[in-house]
């Protein structure tokens, strides 16, 4: 997937600093990267809150914001993401509010609630993770990638696997929930995992 710059990546860092205090992101991102040469550095590493207000109204906005001030602060290169779940039935929503869908302070548990209950009567069941990724680097232009990864919602958990409204997104061509997924198989289809990748191709001149 294309970057929104053709800007070339020249000489690459010995890290990147990953802006998410998202435990389990984290552990996403770092998985995904693992098998290319990057060093992927959580915010703990170097003493950095990558806690920012969220208040863009796209994913774009919010994941360049993470990201560039994260860089101003480390003075690495930064990547940071934004993500969600959109609800066709819901005009897209939560969307950009997915992680705080049921009011702050709220847990996946509560935001699930909120959402079977949002579309309970709704015949189109799509739903759609959307994610952005986005790079910054001192002096250069901020990047970014994007992807989607689409599903039927579902009011039934199924799997343990993953996080956030995984159990509830049924995947119709493999006859599993996102929850019941295996890392791999996840990484190959997500919306992070397809964003990364056209990080990775940028990293290296594709």
């Amino acid at each position: 997937m294309p970057g929104s710059s053709p800007d070339a990546p020249g000489v690459l860092p010995g890290r990147i600093l990953l802006a998410t205090g998202n435990a389990k992101k984290l552990k996403e991102l770092r998985e995904i990267l693992a098998q290319f040469a990057v060093s992927a550095v959580p915010p703990a590493d170097v003493g950095y809150d990558p806690q920012v207000d969220e208040d863009g109204d796209t994913f774009t906005a919010n994941a360049i914001k993470k990201a560039e001030w994260g860089c101003r602060a480390t003075g690495l290169w930064t990547l940071a993401d934004d993500s969600g779940i959109e609800a066709r039935a819901l005009d897209w929503r939560p969307g950009v509010y997915s992680a705080r869908y049921a009011g702050e302070p709220c847990d996946d548990a509560a935001n699930n609630r909120k959402l079977i209950a949002e579309l309970a009567g709704k015949t189109d069941r799509f739903v759609q993770y959307r994610c952005v990724i986005a790079l910054a680097r001192p002096g250069r232009t901020t990047l970014t990638w994007d992807g989607t990864f689409a599903g039927e919602h579902t009011p039934d958990a199924r799997g343990v696997g993953g996080f956030g409204y995984d159990p509830y997104v049924f995947i119709p061509d493999l006859g599993r929930t996102v929850a019941e997924l295996t890392s791999g198989e996840k990484h190959a289809r997500s919306h992070r995992g397809q964003a990364l990748a056209g990080f990775v191709a940028w990293l290296r001149g594709g």
